[in-house]
């Protein structure tokens, strides 16, 4: 028993020792792949002033910038290895991990209302039950895509009710303003864009069931760099902070990066909350609840402890 008990003793000592030696073998990243997207105004910030070239060239890392048109992308992202850091809503990151995805969410960047249903103006559709027998485009793995279930299930319709049209948001606008889909899931600032330039009607709005904008990190980075992950957090919040103090520049930063009207990207800010940052209850409440409405509805597996997966998701330990 004793000697059971010493050979135990020893393999875990040596599994310690050998974690400790890869990841003192892994040394620093030679570079930071961060995303940017119009979705997430911080982000924005970030990258115009360089302010993580700033913090990371002392060290020789270098920062690469890859755009994401929605959370589905940086999620694919993430999940590929091409990004070690990814910005998307609350939800999407649930799902993603349900699949899968080994991501964490460490950060919040935004409360926003950036989803809602979307028709013509010309059109007769007024509210989700109208949607029946319609066709929505829809972006999947979304937080648009995840409101358009919950909405339908608040009046007893499913997608099998509804003809989903799979298309990226940027494409899903163009379809309905073509008048090739009835109604759309859209997405800030398009959704804006749609709004205003073109006089679409938001014919269904719910603010609380927009998930919250969360910056998630590759689990296998924050792993071996825990100490990178808490200073580019520490960066987002001074690009936060940027953000909430010069209005006027993070609406020229958006207009810049969108090729959109001040107007537009006016309409999307005053959707879009910036005054929180960590990440705990608040967000846990808001995914959990969409993960059970999404259960209901079947998107998510009925064997799937959802709140498990919460609790597994967000990581409070870098706030």
């Amino acid at each position: 028993m004793i000697f059971r008990l010493t050979k135990s003793i020893i393999a875990s000592v040596l599994a310690l020792g050998l974690a400790s030696t890869a990841s003192l073998a892994a040394g620093p990243p030679k570079e930071i792949r961060v995303d940017w997207a119009t979705y997430n105004p911080v982000s924005i910030v970030l990258k115009e002033k360089g302010l993580l070239e700033q913090e990371f060239g002392k060290d020789g890392i270098a920062i690469r910038w890859v755009q994401s048109a929605g959370s589905n992308k940086a999620l694919e992202f993430l999940n590929a290895g091409s990004l070690d850091f990814g910005s998307t809503a609350g939800a999407a990151a649930l799902l993603a991990r349900i699949n899968g995805n080994p991501i964490k969410s460490i950060y919040v960047y935004s409360r926003p209302e950036w989803t809602a249903l979307v028709t013509r103006g010309d059109s007769a559709i007024a509210k989700p039950a109208d949607l029946k027998g319609r066709t929505v485009a829809v972006t999947r793995g979304t937080d648009p895509h995840i409101f358009l279930v919950r909405a339908l299930q608040d009046v007893g319709l499913t997608d099998k009710d509804v003809k989903f049209v799979l298309l990226q948001h940027a494409d899903g606008k163009q379809a309905l303003l073509r008048g090739d889909v009835d109604a759309w899931a859209g997405l800030d600032p398009l959704m804006a864009s749609a709004e205003v330039e073109a006089g679409a009607k938001l014919f269904f709005r719910k603010a609380d069931a927009n998930t919250w904008g969360v910056l998630n990190v590759r689990e296998a980075f924050a792993t071996e760099h825990p100490e990178i992950v808490k200073r580019v957090i520490a960066v987002y919040e001074k690009a936060r902070a940027l953000a909430l103090a010069n209005p006027a520049e993070l609406n020229g930063y958006l207009v810049a990066a969108t090729k959109l009207p001040a107007t537009v990207i006016a309409k999307q800010l005053e959707r879009t909350e910036l005054t929180h940052s960590k990440i705990g209850a608040p967000q846990r409440d808001s995914i959990l609840a969409a993960g059970i409405a999404l259960q209901k509805s079947e998107v998510i597996k009925s064997d799937v402890d959802v709140k498990a997966v919460v609790d597994s998701l967000i990581d409070q330990k870098f706030n």
